[in-house]
Formats: structure tokens, sequence, C-alpha cells
């Protein structure tokens, strides 16, 4: 679903501060409180805006560690319940499973892990490989995080590019003005 240069600041104002009211917000935007409110409904309606709640660090709740860990499952031979699916199901069940991914290349998941320390860690993997469907697991202690999981440039460059497409471009005050020199050009009317 496309989004616009007003969706875009809608999302980077609620991702900043997420506590902000939608009166609050409309006035910070300089648009109606009713605009903000449809615009946050839609943007929710179509799963661009997919939860409102706090991002929580796994570190300060004890979880120091964060690992990957990529798992081959076993494989369906036509006897009992096996493949991604259930074996989702069955990580989900494991707090210290943050994400898990069906992936290509070598391995069938990519799972994202916390634990308290190495030793705890050992742990987790002990119980995820525990968990029918899996056959094996390697994993990767992550030293640092360089990128942070982010959505705003994300959000930034969609916005722009449908900017764009309007033929409009951002002035150094943040304002949308026409952009006459790369304005898509429009067929005159013959006289």
């Amino acid at each position: 679903m496309p989004i616009d240069e007003l969706d875009g600041r809608l999302i980077e104002l609620f991702t900043a501060e997420p506590r902000v009211g939608v009166l609050e917000a409309s006035r910070r935007l300089g648009v109606a409180r009713g605009t903000v409110q449809a615009r946050l409904d839609r943007l929710a309606r179509d799963g661009v805006i997919s939860r409102f709640g706090p991002e929580i660090d796994p570190a300060a709740l004890g979880y120091g560690v964060t690992a990957f860990v990529t798992l081959q499952l076993r494989q369906s031979r036509g006897r009992g319940e096996s493949g991604h699916d259930p074996v989702g199901r069955r990580l989900a069940q494991v707090p210290e499973v943050l994400e898990a991914h069906t992936i290509t290349g070598p391995g069938d998941m990519l799972c994202r892990v916390v634990a308290r320390s190495n030793t705890d860690l050992q742990r987790v993997i002990d119980v995820i490989v525990d968990v029918e469907g899996v056959e094996r697991a390697s994993s990767v202690i992550s030293l640092a995080t360089q990128v942070p999981y982010r959505t705003l440039p994300l959000v930034r460059a969609t916005a722009e590019q449908a900017k764009t497409a309007r033929g409009e471009r951002t002035t150094r005050t943040g304002r949308t003005t026409p952009d006459k020199q790369n304005a898509p050009h429009q067929k005159r009317p013959a006289t």
C-alpha cells in the first residue's frame, strides 16, 4: 500500500513518541484531528502499522546475549507432522525465541534468540533442538548491533517516492511544492 508524505510524517511522529495523542499529533502536523485519526485507522487496517506497543530491550530484562540460530528441519516423509509451520508453532512456545523465519540457503529456519549468558544460551539451544521436527542447529552470537531493527528510513523513502511520482518535491523548510523540472509531462489542450 503506498503512503504519502503526511502518512510518513505521522508514522515518524508516532514512532518517536508513541504516547502522543491524536489531538497533539494534529497540532504538530498542522492537520485536522479527524485527518490524523482517519490516517491512523487506514494505516492500521492496511497493515502498515501493525502495533502501537512499546519497544522492549531484552538486555534491560537481563537477556544480554543475542544469537542467531540456523535450524535444519526434518523433511516430511508422510509420517507424522513435520515441516515449517508446526515447528514454528512449537518455537513460539519458547520465550527466548524472539523471531523465526523460513529461509533459503544452507538451513530451513533462522531464529533470533536471547539468553542471560553464554551458559544460558546453551540451555536455550538445547530446548530448541528438542522441538519436534528440528534435526540440527548451528548458532552465531551477536557481538554488537551495528544497525538496529528499523523501518523509518523505508517509510521516508516510500513517502518520497510517492511525492516524486506526483511531481512534487520538499523544500528546505519541509514544505511540499510542485517540482516543475521533474514533473510528469502533461499534454496541453488543443487550441
